[in-house]
């Protein structure tokens, strides 16, 4: 079992090297430059789309926009918001907030591209059916002889939407804050049984489609972002003194990595920091990835640039607004200091800190909304991934492979499971951004038609 952990710890360092960086963050950087900034340019255009501005129920698709944002946000603003980033300053210290910012900033270009182009490109399923996705914007967009790019991205995508991770955070919590203070042994009995207890939740919500899935999701994001955020206000509130040196230090030891406890990577620290950064960045808001795409494929809309506006405000709430408030909370209370604890534990640490009595109670209601959510999303990615491969109507075997993985999230380690995820989310991105790349003249196109209509 040893040897199978270090054969996937040195997997994900390898497929984490420094050409998916360069494909991430380059590739990245070059959308933002073609587009000459439209994403942060249409911003304000975008909350007026998400607020149903310009919904029309005779549109194809099959849901609206905020609920296309709200179904991909309940996937990526879930435990990488609150396990991600303190795994993240755990490792790396403060500055690898810094380069999760960064990976954000041109998420935000990456997502409007990918997003625009879920809808550009919509295929139909064996049943008729309008999808998007990578997977259809490179077999639509580029051609048949892609296809076996859109299988890799597929089969990969299986393996990234299965919900390990947010069930191993989540039993760890539900270990760390209630189990254990209250005198109750934590054996892989107990975990077995909060697996099963998740498992019955998962299947009566995923079972009933995207439709349910989205109605749920469109209650429960908006709603756990902001009890989050208040509790979060209120500790930084409390170290009000310390705040500014903290957010300081985000930028000092983004350049200095004085506290990086991962090897050099390509020359020094600095590089081990960025790669960090730019992975937890990625694992937190998924741009470039190809997730959220097949969320945002499904909306009811036949304006591809509208529908990447709106995707583009995912990595804003998720890693600029979310995981910057999760990052204080952590620094301000010095617990990264003070703690070998790692993941949610070391998120709960602060919020008991910061709270004492009642934090991490509340911090664990936040983290059983978070990852609940989130599993019905990744639910809905890996089905229709499964679709792609062997048909609709074999789409709904995928929940049973997911509802089983469900047990071993709850009984496996951290280190294992991050590793996995991580392969797999490095692996998606590979078909993902060669397609966005090779595809952006046509959504800029697109987005000048657009601007245009828009004018008149």
């Amino acid at each position: 079992m040893k040897l199978i952990e270090e054969s996937i710890a040195e997997f994900a360092s390898f497929v984490w090297g420094f050409p998916l960086l360069v494909l991430l963050i380059g590739g990245g950087i070059y959308l933002l430059i073609i587009s000459r900034f439209l994403p942060f340019r249409y911003f304000g255009h975008a909350i007026q789309v998400l607020r149903g501005k310009y919904d029309d129920p005779n549109d194809p698709g099959q849901i609206s926009h905020f609920q296309a944002l709200t179904t991909a946000l309940s996937a990526t603003v879930g435990m990488g918001n609150i396990s991600g980033v303190a795994v993240a300053i755990a490792v790396g210290g403060p500055g690898a907030i810094f380069w999760m910012w960064v990976s954000a900033v041109v998420g935000m270009s990456t997502k409007f591209f990918t997003s625009s182009l879920a809808i550009m490109f919509r295929g139909e399923d064996t049943n008729g059916e309008m999808q998007g996705g990578p997977m259809y914007f490179i077999t639509e967009g580029l051609g048949k002889k892609w296809k076996p790019l859109a299988i890799f991205f597929s089969a990969c995508a299986m393996i990234g939407a299965l919900p390990i991770f947010n069930v191993n955070q989540l039993t760890q919590a539900v270990n760390d804050i209630l189990l254990k203070p209250n005198g109750i042994e934590v054996t892989n009995y107990t975990n077995f049984g909060i697996g099963i207890f998740l498992v019955i939740i998962t299947s009566f919500v995923i079972l009933g489609g995207l439709k349910r899935i989205s109605k749920v999701t469109e209650s429960l994001v908006p709603s756990m972002v902001l009890f989050y955020f208040i509790l979060v206000v209120i500790i930084l509130i409390v170290h009000i003194d310390v705040v500014p040196k903290y957010f300081l230090m985000i930028f000092t030891d983004a350049f200095s990595a004085n506290f990086i406890k991962e090897d050099s990577v390509f020359g020094g620290v600095l590089g081990a920091l960025i790669i960090l950064g730019v992975r937890r960045g990625a694992f937190s808001n998924e741009a470039g990835v190809g997730t959220a795409p097949m969320a945002h494929g499904a909306a009811k809309t036949n304006e591809p640039v509208r529908e990447g506006l709106v995707a583009m405000l995912g990595p804003f709430i998720d890693t600029i607004i979310v995981c910057t408030l999760t990052a204080l909370a952590i620094l301000v209370t010095d617990v990264w200091q003070t703690t070998d604890s790692n993941g949610v534990s070391l998120t709960a640490t602060a919020f008991a800190n910061a709270m004492p009595g009642v934090g991490k109670y509340l911090l664990m209601i936040c983290v059983a909304i978070f990852s609940i959510s989130s599993l019905f999303s990744y639910s809905y990615y890996g089905t229709k991934s499964l679709s792609f491969l062997a048909g609709a109507n074999n789409k709904h075997l995928y929940n049973y492979l997911f509802i089983g993985s469900i047990i071993l999230g709850a009984t496996a380690s951290l280190d294992t499971i991050i590793n996995v995820i991580d392969s797999a989310f490095a692996l998606m991105a590979i078909p993902t951004m060669l397609a966005t790349i090779i595809l952006s003249p046509k959504v800029m196109k697109e987005a000048k038609r657009y601007i245009e209509r828009l004018k008149n």
